[in-house]
Order: C-alpha cells, then structure tokens, then sequence
C-alpha cells in the first residue's frame, strides 16, 4: 500500500483530533470581525480559498485568499494566515519575514514543528498528526481546512461520518477510463474544485480543470462528450446537469459534505494512478516541499 493511500484512510480520525485543536488553539486564529488574507502554495492555496470563502459567507469578516507569491502588500490586513504543511516553503517563508516587523498579526499552520515557520510566524498551529510521507497532499490539507471550519463554528460530526462513508463505499463506475473531468463548485467549494483537479493532476497525469459551476456554461461546457467527466461539489445550478448529461458526459455528485466528497476525490486519484502504472507518492517533476535559491518549501 501507498503512503498516499494509507494518509487517504486516516482522514475521519485525524478531522475529529482537527476539531478539538480548534478549540484549544482559537485564540491564535482570527477573531470575528477581522479582516483577514489566507495565504498557501498548490494545494495549501485551494485550501485557502475555501476557508477565505467560507468566513466570509458566514459573516466572520472581510476574508481573501491569495498564493503566496502574489500578496499585495500594499493591502492592510488584521491577520494572515500561512498554511504550509513542510514549514519550508519559500515564498511562504518569504511573506512571514516581511510581514514580520508590521502591525499585522500572522498565524501559520503546519505539519513540522522542527522547521522554519516555527520561529517565521507570531503564532503557529501545528497539525503534526497529519503529516504525510506522500509528496501529494491529502490529509494535511482536509485536516487544515476541517481546522477552519471547526473555528467557524461550520464543522459538525456529519462530515466526518460523511468521509467514512467517502472511504468505504465503491467509486462511481466508468470514471477509471474517462478522459478528462471537469470539477465545479460554488463559494467555499470552489476551493475544493480546484484542489480535486490538481489532486487527479498530480496523483496520476489525468487531464482536468477547474471552474466555478456558473462559469461553466460560458465556454467550458464545449469540452464535454462521451468520456468525459463533469463532477459537481455541492448543490448544482438548476438544469446543469441536464445541460451535461445532454452532451453524453457523465455527471457526478452526491449528498455527501463536499470535503468529504473530496476524499472520492483523492481514491479516484490514486485508482488512475494504479491503472497507469505510476506511482501516487511521486508524482514527476514534484517534490514534497517547495524550496528556490536555497532558501527556506508546501
């Protein structure tokens, strides 16, 4: 078995630990009413967009997401908030050291307590139990997010039985041999439709992308046919699935919590990768963490 695999599987215990981190730690993450940034690389980025949207929507404060390397620093924030799972990674690190003699308060969340960000951060949340061996993200990132959702107050037992659920039963059929696949989310759960495309990426060389579900019908859509895979995360807009199933691509969704719905997701993934003969926990040309000039990796 996999490290990714194995990582996979130990998603609904490490969400229940993630939760009660939440409650212990609340006071290092953003208060109500703060306006805050969200800051990450690749996988930790797409998480970022999904807990920026999720605050927001819920009246939490003024929330955005950005990647890294592309924060306005001539923006004002309450708080920042890194994710970066190695505690290495570059552009992150780089952020933190020039935020660091601002007004605004930083908060980084991390799988190592033994690297950089430990020192880079005024406050650091440390999910150790979900660190990974796999180069590809899967745990630490859903874990992260099950964190923000937990100190939001949107985090509920369902979710976790959801990706039990997630686990155990079998994949929709036919998607092993699609083509291409085209995930949609609306809000919070755009996050989550771009992290699905980079995961399948990744994990095992499939062709796919990402749109929020409105956006879509403007252009997208054109790519659909049979052998095709649209994958909905979340309530759809009405007739889009009609609209796609007309064009003789497969539509999928469930009643699952979309992160839940994720972890189908990652299994999807590492099936393809099976099939292909490669192999999930190194995908080509990546590495675990990020890190350029020799400086301190995602």
């Amino acid at each position: 078995m996999s490290h990714v695999e194995t990582e996979t599987a130990g998603q609904p215990e490490c969400w229940r630990r993630a939760a009660e981190v939440a409650a212990d730690r609340a006071a290092a993450l953003p208060a109500t009413g703060e306006r805050i940034a969200v800051v990450g690389c690749g996988t930790s980025y797409y998480m970022a967009q999904a807990y920026a949207a999720l605050r927001e929507e819920s009246g939490q404060g003024e929330s955005d997401a950005y990647a890294a390397s592309e924060f306005p620093f001539g923006r004002t924030y309450d708080r920042v908030v890194a994710l970066t799972r190695s505690g290495t990674t570059t552009e992150v690190l780089g952020l933190l050291s020039r935020l660091r003699d601002s007004t605004t308060r930083t908060v980084a969340v991390t799988a190592d307590p033994m690297t950089p960000v430990m020192d880079a951060a005024d406050e650091v949340v440390v999910l150790d139990f979900a660190d990974e061996r796999s180069v590809v993200q899967t745990r630490f990132a859903t874990t992260a997010l099950t964190l923000f959702r937990a100190h939001l107050g949107l985090h509920t037992d369902r979710a976790v039985r959801d990706a039990e659920t997630a686990l155990a039963d079998p994949l929709p059929e036919g998607l092993l041999e699609s083509t291409q696949f085209s995930f949609l989310g609306r809000g919070w759960t755009v996050g989550i439709a771009n992290e699905a495309a980079l995961k399948m990426k990744e994990a095992s060389l499939s062709w796919t992308e990402s749109y929020p579900a409105m956006e879509y019908r403007h252009g997208p859509i054109s790519i659909a046919t049979a052998g095709t895979a649209t994958w909905m995360f979340g309530a759809a807009p009405e007739g889009l699935a009609e609209q796609v199933r007309a064009t003789g691509a497969r539509w999928v969704e469930s009643g699952l919590d979309p992160l839940a719905d994720l972890v189908r997701v990652q299994r999807l993934a590492i099936a393809r990768a099976a099939v292909r003969g490669l192999d999930p926990d190194l995908p080509r040309h990546l590495t675990r963490s990020v890190v350029l000039d020799g400086t301190a990796g995602a």
